[in-house]
Protein backbone atom coordinates (compact mmCIF):
# COMPACT_ATOMS: atom_id res chain seq x y z
CA UNK A 1 0.00 0.00 0.00
CA UNK A 2 2.83 2.36 0.83
CA UNK A 3 4.43 1.65 -2.53
CA UNK A 4 1.18 2.35 -4.36
CA UNK A 5 0.87 5.68 -2.59
CA UNK A 6 4.50 6.60 -3.28
CA UNK A 7 4.23 6.48 -7.08
CA UNK A 8 1.44 9.10 -7.34
CA UNK A 9 3.32 11.40 -4.93
CA UNK A 10 6.52 11.11 -6.96
CA UNK A 11 4.54 11.76 -10.14
CA UNK A 12 2.94 14.88 -8.62
CA UNK A 13 6.35 16.22 -7.57
CA UNK A 14 7.74 15.44 -11.00
CA UNK A 15 4.92 17.42 -12.66
CA UNK A 16 5.41 20.34 -10.29
CA UNK A 17 9.14 20.45 -10.96
CA UNK A 18 8.52 20.22 -14.71
CA UNK A 19 5.98 23.05 -14.63
CA UNK A 20 8.32 25.18 -12.49
CA UNK A 21 11.25 24.62 -14.86
CA UNK A 22 9.04 25.37 -17.86
CA UNK A 23 7.90 28.67 -16.31
CA UNK A 24 11.49 29.64 -15.41
CA UNK A 25 12.83 29.00 -18.91
CA UNK A 26 9.85 30.81 -20.48
CA UNK A 27 10.45 33.87 -18.30
CA UNK A 28 14.15 33.72 -19.21
CA UNK A 29 13.38 33.59 -22.93
CA UNK A 30 11.07 36.59 -22.62
CA UNK A 31 13.63 38.52 -20.56
CA UNK A 32 16.31 37.94 -23.19
CA UNK A 33 14.20 39.84 -25.69
CA UNK A 34 15.56 42.97 -23.95
CA UNK A 35 18.68 41.87 -22.04
CA UNK A 36 21.71 39.81 -23.05
CA UNK A 37 22.45 36.46 -21.34
CA UNK A 38 24.71 36.90 -18.28
CA UNK A 39 26.68 33.76 -19.24
CA UNK A 40 26.24 30.84 -21.59
CA UNK A 41 27.34 27.24 -21.15
CA UNK A 42 29.82 27.66 -24.01
CA UNK A 43 31.34 30.73 -22.37
CA UNK A 44 31.64 28.93 -19.04
CA UNK A 45 33.26 25.96 -20.81
CA UNK A 46 35.76 28.33 -22.42
CA UNK A 47 36.80 29.57 -19.00
CA UNK A 48 37.18 26.05 -17.58
CA UNK A 49 39.24 24.95 -20.59
CA UNK A 50 41.62 27.83 -20.04
CA UNK A 51 40.72 29.59 -23.30
CA UNK A 52 39.59 32.68 -21.40
CA UNK A 53 36.55 34.84 -21.98
CA UNK A 54 36.70 38.07 -23.95
CA UNK A 55 33.23 39.51 -24.28
CA UNK A 56 31.62 42.92 -24.50
CA UNK A 57 27.93 43.05 -25.34
CA UNK A 58 26.87 46.02 -27.47
CA UNK A 59 23.59 47.28 -28.90
CA UNK A 60 22.63 46.22 -32.43
CA UNK A 61 23.27 49.72 -33.80
CA UNK A 62 26.86 49.48 -32.51
CA UNK A 63 27.61 46.61 -34.88
CA UNK A 64 28.62 47.41 -38.45
CA UNK A 65 26.12 46.60 -41.18
CA UNK A 66 29.09 44.97 -42.92
CA UNK A 67 29.29 42.29 -40.23
CA UNK A 68 25.54 41.69 -40.19
CA UNK A 69 25.63 41.26 -43.96
CA UNK A 70 28.73 39.07 -43.80
CA UNK A 71 27.34 36.54 -41.31
CA UNK A 72 24.08 36.26 -43.24
CA UNK A 73 26.01 35.82 -46.52
CA UNK A 74 28.29 33.22 -44.94
CA UNK A 75 26.04 31.33 -42.54
CA UNK A 76 22.39 31.68 -43.52
CA UNK A 77 21.31 33.53 -46.66
CA UNK A 78 17.68 32.52 -46.15
CA UNK A 79 17.64 34.01 -42.64
CA UNK A 80 15.13 36.82 -43.35
CA UNK A 81 12.65 34.38 -44.88
CA UNK A 82 12.63 31.08 -42.96
CA UNK A 83 10.84 30.28 -39.72
CA UNK A 84 13.94 29.08 -37.93
CA UNK A 85 14.93 26.18 -40.17
CA UNK A 86 16.24 26.10 -43.74
CA UNK A 87 14.91 22.71 -44.77
CA UNK A 88 16.57 22.73 -48.20
CA UNK A 89 19.98 23.37 -46.67
CA UNK A 90 19.39 20.77 -43.96
CA UNK A 91 18.53 18.20 -46.65
CA UNK A 92 21.70 19.05 -48.60
CA UNK A 93 23.79 18.72 -45.44
CA UNK A 94 22.25 15.32 -44.64
CA UNK A 95 22.91 14.05 -48.19
CA UNK A 96 26.50 15.30 -48.04
CA UNK A 97 27.10 13.65 -44.65
CA UNK A 98 25.73 10.33 -45.93
CA UNK A 99 28.10 10.41 -48.92
CA UNK A 100 31.10 11.56 -46.87
CA UNK A 101 30.63 10.35 -43.27
CA UNK A 102 34.17 11.40 -42.38
CA UNK A 103 33.30 15.04 -43.06
CA UNK A 104 30.42 16.65 -41.22
CA UNK A 105 28.62 19.56 -42.86
CA UNK A 106 26.16 21.51 -40.75
CA UNK A 107 22.84 22.86 -41.95
CA UNK A 108 22.11 25.07 -38.95
CA UNK A 109 20.53 28.47 -39.44
CA UNK A 110 21.49 31.60 -37.52
CA UNK A 111 18.37 31.03 -35.41
CA UNK A 112 19.47 27.48 -34.54
CA UNK A 113 23.01 28.59 -33.75
CA UNK A 114 21.67 31.34 -31.50
CA UNK A 115 19.39 28.92 -29.63
CA UNK A 116 22.26 26.45 -29.19
CA UNK A 117 24.77 29.03 -28.00
CA UNK A 118 22.42 30.85 -25.61
CA UNK A 119 20.53 27.97 -23.99
CA UNK A 120 22.40 24.73 -24.66
CA UNK A 121 25.78 23.04 -24.83
CA UNK A 122 27.98 22.06 -27.78
CA UNK A 123 27.51 18.56 -29.12
CA UNK A 124 25.51 16.38 -31.48
CA UNK A 125 23.26 14.29 -29.22
CA UNK A 126 19.60 13.76 -30.13
CA UNK A 127 18.53 15.25 -26.79
CA UNK A 128 20.41 18.45 -27.52
CA UNK A 129 19.03 18.55 -31.07
CA UNK A 130 15.49 18.15 -29.76
CA UNK A 131 15.96 21.00 -27.30
CA UNK A 132 17.53 23.08 -30.06
CA UNK A 133 14.36 22.70 -32.16
CA UNK A 134 12.24 23.86 -29.22
CA UNK A 135 14.37 26.90 -28.36
CA UNK A 136 14.74 27.85 -32.02
CA UNK A 137 10.98 28.07 -32.47
CA UNK A 138 10.56 29.92 -29.18
CA UNK A 139 13.05 32.68 -30.04
CA UNK A 140 11.56 33.00 -33.52
CA UNK A 141 8.13 33.58 -31.95
CA UNK A 142 9.19 35.68 -28.96
CA UNK A 143 12.25 37.63 -30.16
CA UNK A 144 11.89 38.11 -33.88
CA UNK A 145 14.63 38.26 -36.51
CA UNK A 146 16.27 41.56 -35.51
CA UNK A 147 16.73 40.44 -31.92
CA UNK A 148 17.98 36.99 -32.93
CA UNK A 149 20.63 38.57 -35.16
CA UNK A 150 21.69 41.02 -32.43
CA UNK A 151 22.03 38.24 -29.82
CA UNK A 152 23.83 35.99 -32.29
CA UNK A 153 26.41 38.68 -33.02
CA UNK A 154 27.00 39.20 -29.29
CA UNK A 155 27.25 35.60 -28.04
CA UNK A 156 28.75 33.55 -30.87
CA UNK A 157 32.36 32.46 -30.48
CA UNK A 158 34.48 34.23 -33.09
CA UNK A 159 37.91 33.10 -31.93
CA UNK A 160 39.53 31.17 -29.11
CA UNK A 161 37.86 32.62 -26.02
CA UNK A 162 36.57 35.57 -28.06
CA UNK A 163 32.80 35.98 -27.99
CA UNK A 164 30.77 38.50 -29.92
CA UNK A 165 31.36 41.21 -32.49
CA UNK A 166 32.83 43.85 -30.19
CA UNK A 167 35.39 41.53 -28.60
CA UNK A 168 36.36 40.16 -32.02
CA UNK A 169 36.74 43.61 -33.58
CA UNK A 170 38.94 44.76 -30.71
CA UNK A 171 41.00 41.54 -30.57
CA UNK A 172 41.60 41.21 -34.31
CA UNK A 173 41.53 44.78 -35.65
CA UNK A 174 41.87 47.09 -32.61
CA UNK A 175 38.65 48.92 -33.39
CA UNK A 176 34.98 48.87 -32.32
CA UNK A 177 32.52 46.58 -34.09
CA UNK A 178 30.75 49.62 -35.54
CA UNK A 179 33.85 50.44 -37.61
CA UNK A 180 34.47 47.06 -39.24
CA UNK A 181 35.13 47.23 -42.97
CA UNK A 182 33.72 44.79 -45.50
CA UNK A 183 36.89 42.70 -45.72
CA UNK A 184 37.30 42.62 -41.92
CA UNK A 185 33.69 41.53 -41.54
CA UNK A 186 34.16 38.88 -44.23
CA UNK A 187 37.18 37.48 -42.40
CA UNK A 188 35.30 37.20 -39.10
CA UNK A 189 32.35 35.53 -40.84
CA UNK A 190 34.67 33.15 -42.70
CA UNK A 191 36.03 31.82 -39.40
CA UNK A 192 32.63 31.03 -37.86
CA UNK A 193 32.37 27.37 -38.94
CA UNK A 194 35.35 26.60 -36.65
CA UNK A 195 36.74 29.80 -35.09
CA UNK A 196 39.43 28.04 -33.05
CA UNK A 197 40.83 26.30 -36.11
CA UNK A 198 40.14 28.90 -38.81
CA UNK A 199 41.72 31.94 -37.22
CA UNK A 200 41.39 35.59 -38.20
CA UNK A 201 44.55 36.58 -36.36
CA UNK A 202 46.88 35.13 -37.45
CA UNK A 203 45.06 34.83 -40.78
CA UNK A 204 44.59 31.15 -41.58
CA UNK A 205 44.72 29.82 -45.15
CA UNK A 206 41.05 28.80 -44.92
CA UNK A 207 39.86 32.28 -43.89
CA UNK A 208 42.12 33.93 -46.47
CA UNK A 209 40.53 31.82 -49.21
CA UNK A 210 36.92 31.88 -47.99
CA UNK A 211 36.78 35.64 -47.43
CA UNK A 212 36.69 36.21 -51.19
CA UNK A 213 33.63 33.98 -51.57
CA UNK A 214 31.93 35.69 -48.61
CA UNK A 215 32.57 39.12 -50.10
CA UNK A 216 31.05 38.05 -53.45
CA UNK A 217 27.97 36.85 -51.59
CA UNK A 218 27.84 40.12 -49.66
CA UNK A 219 27.90 42.08 -52.93
CA UNK A 220 24.96 40.04 -54.25
CA UNK A 221 22.93 40.48 -51.05
CA UNK A 222 23.90 44.09 -50.35
CA UNK A 223 20.72 45.63 -51.77
CA UNK A 224 18.30 43.06 -50.34
CA UNK A 225 15.55 45.10 -48.61
CA UNK A 226 14.75 42.36 -46.09
CA UNK A 227 18.37 42.14 -44.94
CA UNK A 228 18.59 45.92 -44.69
CA UNK A 229 15.39 46.06 -42.68
CA UNK A 230 16.39 43.47 -40.09
CA UNK A 231 19.85 45.09 -39.88
CA UNK A 232 18.31 48.44 -38.98
CA UNK A 233 19.31 50.31 -42.14
CA UNK A 234 16.05 50.24 -44.09
CA UNK A 235 15.65 53.29 -46.23
CA UNK A 236 19.26 54.38 -45.95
Amino acid sequence: MKRKGLIPRVWRWFKRIFILLFIIQLVYIIALKWIYPPLTITQISSLFRGDGLKRDYVAKDQISFNLKLAVIASEDQAFPDHGGFDWKNIKKAMEYNEKKPGRIRGGSTISQQTAKNVFLWQGRSWIRKGLEVYFTKMIEWVWGKERILAVYLNVIEMGKGVFGAEAAAQAFFNKPASKLTRIEAARIASALPHPKKYTVKPLSAYVSKRQHWVMRQMNQLNGDPDIKKLSGVSGK
